[in-house]
């Protein structure tokens, strides 16, 4: 039976102990976490399993691009291997979404066709090395000539270069004087057609994730008008949903990472003795793994959500500040996860070859890709901040507790967060501000999870309010120390 046809539970099921075999039985997952790549019979046996039809519609075939069996996917993906679930969430959230929900008729009938008949990959190019996070100033360009898009440039950092079959590209129109429009476009490649390849110039040896390659792209091509994607409103519009709904289904990759990491650690905790007893009797280490639940927890509630939300009918383009939220913190909990599970696992976790290890350097980039948390914190902060000056509100719990995302978590963070916000703050105070918000905006999705664990509820509860007292304390402390540029002057130890 084609897995299009079978029913998700039994089919995600399947996938999950498919996968635990291929990644524990057939080929060491540690002894690949060593090399450059999965092997190529590897991803093969995986593919021929049909994990992206999850994001094909059903009219051409596929599952029906359900976020939820999406969200499930990758979590499944992520427990065995993040580099895997990456892969698939590079497809689905970067390509598959998009094409789905902007591509034309004809593009979309034959791609997908060859997603499910061969196995294909498809990815999205944005990032240029001078324009990171500022992709509104990309010196890629395209023109339009006789039916035909001809696209130009340089991209570099795109997961799957080199490896993907297909690819979105983001251009800007370069008009007749030379100058480029303001606003993008984006256009669909492939490249097994001559003039539509992309080459990978340059191969970045990237310090984690190394079954996914990373590079530099020289972009000459050119493509039928068919190929370009359309929306009824602007380029930039179009991005913006396209990379919210991205952000929206980190939560899939990161509660499949974190659990890994705390089934992980529950285990090594239960059989590590130290002075005849568990390490689970020390109390430090109780704390700890209460930490990665609580983890566990607000990304379930982040899923929930997003499952609901982040579907390819809704407009997420007005999103961005839940959008951010649920990509800063689901990438700082893996983060603090990888970090606990290695401080756990003692010296053994400092191996490459040991997941504990391995998922530390793994996990990190997901901190600075689709924009770096610091920055997003920001936005967060911008955004709320806004909303409060409309309504000509300071108090930061007042705001919270009647807005819409916050209204039932506020009254349990009360203490932490009523406090007044003057409109002139260091980007350094703002960034705190957004840290608080996000975890404040997280809990709620917890408390809306009716009948879930309420013993994780109440760890999670705690957590976030320990985290928050301290990103008070750091904001109630103004701090507002600069480094010293001739830092070396009267500085050295030895003349003291």
């Amino acid at each position: 039976m084609q897995a299009e046809n079978i029913g998700f539970d039994v089919y995600i099921n399947d996938l999950k102990k498919y996968l635990k075999h291929l990644f524990h039985r057939e080929y060491d997952s540690n002894a690949m976490g060593l090399r450059r790549d999965f092997p190529t019979e590897l991803m093969d046996k995986i593919m021929k399993k049909k994990p992206l039809s999850v994001a094909i519609p059903k009219i051409y075939g596929g599952r029906g691009v359900s976020v939820r069996e999406c969200l499930q996917l990758l979590s499944v993906a992520s427990y065995e291997s993040l580099a895997l679930g990456l892969i698939f969430g590079i497809n689905i959230a970067l390509f598959l979404e998009p094409l789905a929900k902007y591509g034309q008729i004809p593009v979309q009938q034959r791609i997908f066709k060859q997603f499910l008949e061969n196995q294909t990959m498809g990815g999205l190019m944005i990032t240029e090395k001078a324009f990171g996070s500022d992709a509104l100033n990309m010196k890629t360009a395209f023109q339009e000539k006789e039916k035909m898009f001809y696209i130009k440039g340089e991209k570099h950092w795109q997961g799957l270069s080199g490896m993907a079959d297909f690819w979105i590209v983001e251009a800007r129109e370069k008009r007749a004087n030379g100058e480029l429009a303001r606003d993008i476009g984006f256009f669909i490649s492939e490249n097994k057609v001559a003039n539509q390849y992309i080459s990978m110039t340059h191969r970045y040896n990237n310090l984690g994730l190394y079954a996914i390659p990373y590079g530099i792209n020289q972009i000459d091509i050119g493509v039928p008008k068919e190929q370009r994607l359309i929306s009824e409103g602007t380029g930039l519009k179009l991005m913006l949903d396209i990379l919210h709904r991205s952000r929206l289904q980190f939560p899939g990759m990161g509660l499949g990472f974190i659990k890994r990491l705390l089934d992980e650690s529950l285990m090594h905790c239960k059989e590590r003795q130290v002075g005849g007893l568990s390490l689970l009797n020390i109390d430090s280490v109780k704390y700890q793994i209460s930490k990665m639940q609580a983890a566990y927890t607000l990304c379930s509630g982040m899923c929930i959500f997003s499952a609901k939300q982040s579907g390819i009918d809704k407009d997420l383009t007005q999103m961005s500040i839940v959008a951010n939220v649920l990509k800063v913190l689901v990438t700082d909990l893996m983060s603090e996860s990888a970090q606990i599970s290695l401080q756990l696992a003692g010296a053994n976790g400092y191996r490459l070859d040991h997941i504990a290890g391995r998922s530390l350097v793994y996990c990190r980039p997901f901190q600075i890709f689709e924009g770096p948390n610091e920055m997003l914190y920001t936005q967060i902060a911008q955004g709320i901040l806004k909303l409060m000056q409309k309504v000509k509100q300071t108090n930061l719990y007042d705001f919270l507790k009647v807005y819409e995302y916050t209204n039932l978590s506020a009254d349990f963070y009360k203490t932490q967060l009523d406090f007044n916000i003057d409109t002139k703050l260091k980007q350094r105070n703002v960034i705190l501000i957004g840290k608080m918000i996000a975890r404040v905006i997280s809990f709620q999705f917890v408390l809306n999870m009716d009948g879930f664990n309420v013993d994780l509820v109440e760890i999670t509860r705690q957590n976030v309010l320990l985290e928050l007292a301290a990103f008070q304390g750091q904001f109630s402390s103004k701090s507002d120390v600069n480094p010293i540029l001739d830092y070396e002057v009267n500085s050295n130890w030895t003349t003291f």
